[in-house]
């Protein structure tokens, strides 16, 4: 006895589902001729009609019904069988979960994840943002891989993790451009004029505020800032002036339409990835670090 033909069987159940055979050829891009022809084999395989002709119409007969209820069955396990694939095909992409301190440039971040992206193009990338601290406890908890920081994570820390050196810039000054003319004799124009300044969270206040007294310059502090994107766009807008690096100025000169007023190589912009390992060995980390070692 030859196998059933589930070809003719999905002909058959198509027209059953959509009522007539004009419906179904429509759905299956096929002409009624041709699912004509395949209803009559397999009713000839099985013996006996699915349909009774009423008129013009297609209805079920008994033995119709009993094809079409299991019919239905296999072609839904058939769609099951599709999806379960798909979602373990799903599950069994790779991901990589980094953690990233929200006073960092997102132009340094968005270039470090394109480094992974380029290396690993399928990666699943799940990106999380915080402080330092939220983030290093859940590093300890393996729910990120590792961290993207303006600072390295300190020796008194109880969690055992290391430092990466990825890279340092030194600092540029930017401000509105329809302002940029008024600033010249790079850094004393800095003196007695509004200044955007990173907040508490920042490595770089500090450093910031020392290179000011060094120079013998008081800037007006006009505003302090955690979120870097919204210091920028206060500076866009003539509210004073403010520091990123070096390495991102032509990209925050086009997107915040500033300009640089004068560079600094006193202070210096790090960029660390904080990991659980002291050598990275997972291989979606590893695009990232090029240069440095553990400190």
């Amino acid at each position: 006895m030859n196998q059933l033909n589930y070809q003719h069987l999905y002909y058959f159940y198509v027209t059953a589902t959509e009522g007539s055979i004009i419906k179904a050829a429509s759905v299956l891009h096929l002409t009624p001729q041709t699912i004509s022809e395949q209803i009559r084999t397999l009713e000839a395989y099985f013996g006996f009609d699915l349909f009774d002709r009423v008129g013009k119409r297609l209805q079920l007969n008994s033995q119709g019904q009993l094809t079409y209820n299991f019919a239905k069955n296999i072609f839904n396990m058939g769609n099951e069988l599709l999806l379960s694939v798909r979602n373990q095909k799903q599950n069994q992409q790779h991901m990589l979960s980094i953690g990233v301190t929200d006073v960092l440039p997102k132009i340094l971040a968005f270039e470090m994840f394109q480094r992974c992206l380029k290396a690993h193009p399928n990666v699943r990338l799940v990106c999380k943002e915080g402080d330092l601290n939220s983030l290093t406890a859940q590093l300890a908890l393996s729910k990120i891989d590792g961290i993207l920081s303006d600072q390295p994570l300190l020796n008194t820390s109880n969690v055992k993790a290391y430092n990466h050196l990825l890279a340092r810039s030194g600092l540029s000054f930017f401000v509105a451009q329809d302002l940029a003319e008024r600033f010249f004799d790079f850094p004393q124009c800095l003196d007695n004029q509004p200044f955007l300044l990173p907040g508490d969270k920042s490595a770089q206040k500090l450093s910031i505020l020392a290179w000011f007294a060094k120079h013998n310059i008081n800037p007006q502090i006009a505003a302090e800032f955690d979120d870097g994107a919204l210091m920028k766009l206060f500076a866009q807008r003539g509210y004073g002036v403010f520091c990123a690096p070096t390495s991102a100025e032509h990209h925050i000169e086009k997107q915040y339409k500033v300009r640089v007023i004068g560079r600094t190589d006193l202070i210096t912009e790090h960029l660390y990835l904080i990991s659980p390992e002291r050598k990275v060995t997972n291989p979606l980390l590893s695009p990232l670090v090029i240069k440095g070692a553990a400190r």
